[in-house]
């Protein structure tokens, strides 16, 4: 009896050996995975960055990590509901009218997440119609986007996105949002339908804006310029280095803009003059924690598509029926010091 106690307690031993062995091993798989995924102008990480694998996401999973992002827009009941798990109490915002975030317009694919803009004129809209800080008032109507907020906040590092535009009169947006603060990483424009603003289809917009008043989000430093290509062409990796000292913005590996903190200031002043801002204010509000956005808007100061061939003016052949344009993203990431 004693013997075959023996024998089973060992058996059991050398099966929990074998558990932990492979454990131990997954794991370190792993992070040496995780430590070979360096930023794109830094591949031998000579600046010491550590992956912040709370707010990155390789997309490469069956479903959304609905712990890491929040999805604007999810359907309750046949609508669509606005409410933020993390701030029950904070209005929702529905998106740029005439275009209406919904839940439903994303797709998991190859390991990409693809964003969706659709015509959709029987979505259920919703009725409000208000002013904008920037705009007319416009209502909800025949197009729906997309929006995920992530739901972890961080404060300075790097900040990298792999990504492909929609080739469509549609934003595809890449930023931030902060206590009062709002960052924008990109806000391409990638198929103009407008003939006067074909230039739009190859224009980096990049901003820091302060919520606070008198700014009450104009931006206290803005960046409007031509990168040299049509941004939906093709995928690009953009890189954004923030810290306290200011913002270095990479393109495809190569250093495109950079601002210091006091260039910054020194831009609010020069071009804000109108504000009466104080002598002592200080236009680099970029110093608290953010959380990351991706969607997509319709700007009506650009185009309005007034229906679904407009939408799809860009779309290939024997893709233009299905009423959808979408923002493909291979990956989001974000490195910090450690």
């Amino acid at each position: 009896m004693a013997t075959r106690m023996n024998n089973t307690t060992k058996k059991k031993c050398v099966l929990m050996l074998l558990v932990i062995v492979s454990i131990t091993l997954n794991c370190k798989s792993q992070n040496v995975s995780l430590k070979q995924v360096f930023p794109h102008t830094d591949p031998e990480n000579k600046g010491g960055w550590v992956l912040n694998t709370e707010v990155s996401d390789e997309f490469d999973t069956d479903e959304i990590d609905e712990n890491r992002w929040y999805i604007v827009g999810k359907f309750k009941d046949g609508k669509p509901f606005y409410k933020h798990p993390d701030k029950p109490y904070k209005k929702v915002w529905k998106g740029r009218a005439p275009s209406q975030f919904s839940g439903r317009n994303y797709r998991l694919e190859d390991g990409k997440l693809i964003l969706e803009t659709k015509w959709e004129p029987d979505f259920p809209f919703s009725d409000e119609i208000r002013k904008p800080v920037f705009g007319e008032a416009m209502p909800y109507e025949n197009i729906t986007t997309a929006c995920f907020i992530g739901r972890k906040y961080f404060k300075y590092g790097y900040i990298e996105i792999k990504s492909k535009a929609a080739d469509a009169p549609v934003t595809s947006g890449f930023w931030s949002m902060g206590e009062k603060l709002e960052f924008d990483f990109f806000e391409t424009y990638g198929g103009t339908i407008n003939p006067k603003k074909k230039h739009l289809d190859n224009q980096l917009w990049w901003s820091i804006r302060d919520w606070e008043k008198p700014m009450t989000g104009k931006p206290s430093y803005t960046e409007k310029r031509d990168v040299g290509f049509r941004i939906s062409d093709d995928w690009h990796v953009w890189g954004i280095e923030w810290s306290e000292h200011g913002v270095k913005y990479y393109i495809d590996g190569k250093l495109f803009s950079e601002v210091t903190a006091e260039e910054v200031t020194a831009w609010v002043k020069e071009n804000r003059k109108n504000l009466n801002l104080p002598e002592e204010y200080n236009g680099y509000v970029a110093t608290r924690p953010i959380s990351i956005w991706l969607d997509m808007e319709i700007f009506p100061w650009h185009d309005i598509p007034k229906s679904k061939a407009e939408l799809e003016t860009h779309s290939p052949e024997g893709e233009k029926e299905d009423g959808v344009v979408g923002f493909e993203i291979e990956y989001v990431r974000v490195w910090q010091k450690r």
